[in-house]
Order: C-alpha cells, then sequence, then structure tokens
C-alpha cells in the first residue's frame, strides 16, 4: 500500500532499506528536511562531523574496514565543495560512497542562489557516477541506484544531489520501484581461453611472481590468492593498497614492491620472467620508468576494469573480470612450478637486505612503529595519513588479513588517516585501530577529535611528529640541494595538551627506552580515544627509495653518498 510522504522521509526509508548503519554528515538549510527526518529514524546513526572532508574520510574508513558502502550527508555550497578532496581520495582509490548534497529549490537553479554550487559539475571528474534529483518520484529509484552502482564493479563514490523542494515536496511511495540502468554491466567472471592461456603461460615459468592490488582486497580474494601461492610456490608482492591481501608474516611475501618498498620485493620484481597482477594498475609508484620495468618478463594482467589494460605497461595477456572468480577458474589448471631456486635467491636478498634503521640518534619513527606491530601482533587495523610516517608504517606495520590497512594510495590525500580511523571503528567496534599521523597531516582534520571524544571510540592516535613536512623536506634533501622552503612546522602544538582539551588522554614518547612502556599503556587504555606524540628526530629519510621516473633497478638502498648528484625527477612527485 502506497504512503504518502515527502522525499526527505522516502530517502531515509530507502537508507533503512538498504542495510545503512551509519551517516557521516553536518547540516545546513538545504538539507534540513532530511536531518528532521532522521530524528524519526534512531537506526541510522548520524555521526556529526566538524568538516564536511572529515565526513568524507570517515565514510571511507568505514567502507575500507567493513566492504560497505560508506554514506555521506551535507548541505548545498561550501558544504557540497568541502567533501571534493573526499570523494577523489574515494574516486582514486576504488572505495563505494554514497554522497548526498543538499540543494537549492529547483527554480533558482542556475541563478547564483544562496549557497548554490553546481556539485553535479564540479565532482563530475572524480565520481563514478551522479545525480540531480529533480522529482520526488525519482528519489527511490534514484537513491537504490546509487549503492548498486557504488558497490559493483569497479567500486568508487556516487553523487546525488537534491534540491530542498524535491525532498520537501509529498509522493505516495510504495518502494516497488525497480532500478533503470541498461547500459550498466559488470563482467564477473574471466574468459575461460584467457585463464587456459595464463595457466599455460605460469606453467613455463622458473621466476614467476604474484602482484597483488587493492582488487584483491575488495573482492575479497586473500584465499584465493594465498591457495595459488602455495599451489604454484611463488612469491608474492602487494600494492601499498593491497596490502592484507596477501599476509606479510607468510614466508612466500616479500612485501610492498615500488618506491619506498622493499628492497628484496624490487629485486625479485627486476629478476622474475612472468609477473602477474591481480587486481593492480601498473602505476607510477610502481613501475617507475615504464621502457624498463619488467622488460623480459611475460606480463598478465587480471581487472575488473578494462580501462586499466595498457594504459601504462602494455600486457601480453589481459583477463577483465573480478578478481576472486577468475582466480576460482585458474585454480584447477594450475600445479606446482619448479621454483626452488628462485625461491632460494630471493631468501638471500630477504636476509642481504632487510628493512632496517639506525639504532641510535634518538627516537626513530620506524622503531615505534616495529615495536607497535610487536605488540599489537600484526593484529589492529591501521589507518595512516600520508608522508613518510606512511611509508614507514607501511614497511614497518605488517599485514595479515584483509581490510586491515587504510591509506589514501592514489589521491595522497594528508589529513585522511585520523578520520578515516573514526569510521573504521565504528565499522568495526571490537577490533584495535591505530591511527598512524605526521604532525602536518594530523592538523589538517584535528577537529575530529571531538567526533572521537563524543563517542569515546578507543582509536590510538599515533602521532610521529618531526616537526617537518617529512617527505617534502627528504626530497628537498636529495634532489634541491636541499634547500628547504615551506617544510618546517614551526608553531606545532602540544598534542597532549589539545587532547586533554577535547576529554582525550595523552601520552609523550621522547625517549627510545619509552616506546614500549608508553605504547603499552596507549594500546591497553580503551575508555575513550588517546593521543601518543612520538617527538622523533627531525630530519630521517625513508629507504629504500627509487627515485620519482627512475628505473627500479636505480634503487637506494640507503642514503646516497653526498658526492653522488641526483636528478630532479621531472613530471611526478
Amino acid at each position: 500500500m502506497k504512503k504518502s510522504m515527502n522525499g526527505a522521509q522516502i530517502l531515509v526509508e530507502v537508507l533503512k532499506n538498504q542495510g545503512v548503519e551509519c551517516i557521516f554528515g553536518y547540516p545546513g538549510g538545504s538539507c534540513m528536511p532530511i536531518f528532521d527526518a532522521l530524528v524519526d529514524a534512531p537506526e541510522l546513526k548520524m555521526i556529526l562531523v566538524r568538516h564536511e572532508q572529515g565526513a568524507t574520510h570517515m565514510a571511507d574508513g568505514y567502507a575500507r574496514a567493513t566492504g560497505k558502502t560508506g554514506v555521506v550527508l551535507v548541505t548545498s555550497g561550501p558544504g557540497a565543495t568541502n567533501t571534493v578532496t573526499g570523494i577523489l581520495t574515494a574516486h582514486m582509490d576504488s572505495i563505494p560512497l554514497v554522497v548526498f548534497t543538499g540543494q537549492t529549490i529547483t527554480p533558482n537553479l542556475g541563478k547564483d542562489a544562496f549557497q548554490e554550487a553546481d556539485v553535479f559539475g564540479v565532482t563530475m571528474p572524480v565520481v563514478k557516477h551522479s545525480y540531480l534529483v529533480r522529482d520526488v518520484k525519482d528519489i527511490s529509484r534514484i537513491v537504490k541506484e546509487a549503492f548498486h552502482l557504488a558497490s559493483t564493479g569497479r567500486p568508487g563514490p556516487v553523487l546525488v544531489d537534491l534540491p530542498k523542494d524535491v525532498v520537501s515536496n509529498e509522493w505516495k511511495e510504495d518502494f516497488k520501484t525497480e532500478m533503470d540502468l541498461p547500459g550498466y554491466q559488470v563482467k564477473s567472471r574471466g574468459d575461460a581461453k584467457d585463464v587456459t592461456k595464463i595457466a599455460k603461460l605460469l606453467s613455463k615459468s622458473k621466476c614467476p611472481l604474484l602482484y597483488v592490488g587493492a582488487g584483491v582486497v575488495i573482492s575479497q580474494a586473500g584465499k584465493l590468492v594465498k591457495k595459488l601461492a602455495e599451489t604454484l610456490q611463488a612469491p608474492v608482492t602487494t600494492t601499498l593498497l593491497g596490502k592484507g591481501g596477501f599476509s606479510e608474516l607468510h614466508p612466500l611475501s616479500v612485501g610492498m614492491l615500488g618506491m619506498h618498498g622493499t628492497a628484496y620485493a624490487n629485486k625479485t620484481v627486476v629478476e622474475c620472467d612472468l609477473i602477474m597482477a591481480i587486481g593492480a594498475r601498473w602505476d607510477d609508484r610502481i613501475t617507475g620508468k615504464v621502457s624498463e620495468f619488467c622488460p623480459n618478463a611475460t606480463k598478465i594482467h587480471l581487472d575488473i576494469d578494462p580501462a586499466e589494460f595498457g594504459k601504462i605497461i602494455q600486457p601480453d595477456i589481459t583477463v577483465n573480470g573480478d578478481a576472486a572468480e577468475i582466480l576460482e577458474q585458474l585454480l584447477p589448471l594450475v600445479k606446482k612450478l619448479e621454483t626452488k631456486e628462485w625461491l632460494r635467491k630471493i631468501e638471500s636478498w630477504k636476509k642481504k637486505y632487510p628493512l632496517k634503521f639506525p639504532k641510535r640518534g634518538g627516537l626513530r619513527a620506524q622503531h615505534v612503529l616495529a615495536e607497535l606491530d610487536r605488540l599489537t601482533k600484526s593484529n589492529a587495523i591501521i589507518s595512516t595519513d600520508v608522508g613518510q610516517h606512511q611509508m614507514w608504517a607501511a614497511q614497518f606495520c605488517r599485514t595479515i588479513r584483509e581490510r586491515q590497512w587504510l591509506s589514501s594510495g592514489g589521491a595522497g590525500t594528508m589529513g585522511y588517516g585520523f578520520p578515516a580511523a573514526i569510521g573504521a571503528q565504528l565499522g568495526n567496534p571490537k577490533e584495535m585501530v591505530v591511527a598512524v599521523v605526521g604532525d602536518g597531516g594530523f592538523q589538517m582534520t584535528m577537529p575530529e577529535l571531538a567526533t572521537a571524544a563524543i563517542h569515546k571510540l578507543p582509536i590510538k592516535i599515533l602521532i610521529i611528529n618531526n616537526r617537518y613536512l617529512g617527505m617534502v623536506r627528504q626530497w628537498q634533501e636529495m634532489f634541491f640541494d636541499n634547500r628547504e622552503s615551506g617544510v618546517d612546522m614551526e608553531g606545532n602544538p602540544d598534542f597532549v595538551k589539545v587532547g586533554e582539551a577535547y576529554g582525550i588522554k595523552g601520552f609523550h614518547l621522547r625517549r627510545t627506552g619509552d616506546v614500549t612502556k608508553v605504547l603499552k599503556k596507549a594500546l591497553a587504555y580503551n575508555e575513550g580515544p588517546c593521543i601518543i606524540d612520538a617527538e622523533v628526530v627531525k630530519a630521517d629519510n625513508v629507504f629504500p627509495m627509487i627515485p620519482a621516473g627512475a628505473a627500479l633497478t636505480e634503487m637506494l638502498i640507503d642514503e646516497p653518498p653526498k658526492s653522488r648528484k641526483l636528478e630532479k625527477p621531472v613530471g611526478s612527485t
């Protein structure tokens, strides 16, 4: 039976039917009818943020940590445009979000009304799809479509712009309207002939490498990758966002590859005779100088998005489909390879080029993160910001399962780590969540301390505080004759005192000898969020490192000799 409801009430009912648990948002005039309707829907937990960018990052962290679609609700104009950074972050990393934005009434569209912004146009390059809803009759269908589009195929953010008069108008809705997406099809299974060809190519390999990306995490194909690796006896490397797709504690793991990957992962890439990308996109941080990337290796590419095929690397064979589905097809066709000598060589690289850091000269970020990994037994959900601490965390905080590692990859968004941890903790209330952030990025979304405190979320906020924009300083030192510019974070607050102002417990960490003691206290504190302000040495560099645009063979294992002149990177950051 149809029931007369206004558009806001219809929206809320559809959200409940979609199984939405949390909405991250900030109110305003244009979306006020929706916030009013939420009063009568206590099962939808409304998380009031302190900035709309924080809302998108929280929804993103929630989505990455749970596999569900994150939901954002903000008002028009600046409320909507404040979400763009978070939408870009989700778009670059294939994260399912549905972002609802309030809008001025339809008669005022295009007339520069108060708080009007063409958010449909502004966000078009960074969404999977977008809608401007002009009729209350369409709300139910469009919202269903938005969730379907966001979460299927290659996931991504979908924006739904809702004029105030549309959500205020009445309509008799029965919620039986079907989706209308005739041009949208998702291919899940791979072409059987191509899968057979892959099996034949694998059977000829003596030095194979499985290259695992975020697509494995998204499709929950980790167990299948493990089975394939163990069947073939092939080593596995993961991208920054592929961390968790294969346990880094497994003997066949060589860890992360690329610009700041392990030396032994990059050496494995250089010397393999076959590399198979599973849900990875051969991005510039991985390939370096494309013309010299694995020139003698057979290249196989499995991906849900055919637009990625040949975009950067020309593979020998591609298979379009879902990673889990393709691996299910492939596994019965493969058998153990003769890789003993190959694995022995990789083991020698692991021993010769381990991840390391100086044990003297002050408190080191690497020490803090390695001890965090040990104390949590590699089990915590880790959310990071962007910069040196992100790369050190990727190196020293090992992942053992999917949806355990949250980090902004493609966009490299400073300010992401802390609000993403809030979303992850709300989605996983029984898990330990640690936000590893830099002193620079943390201050971009620091007001969300209020959000974490209000909800008493037991997040551990580990600030790697070197009082520098460390990664930029490292590049200035290595490529710009150490001419520092705009990187000294003079004026940083006492972060523990800032936390206390929000009612948050804090710990100072300044000495190497206190690392274990302080981390144990923080990890044991679960009455709400806590801050660990780790005041590390000011000028430390991340290694290994492959300079931007350089070949993997030009990897720097450690500090280059002062006499060596490094070329400035061109066309990449």
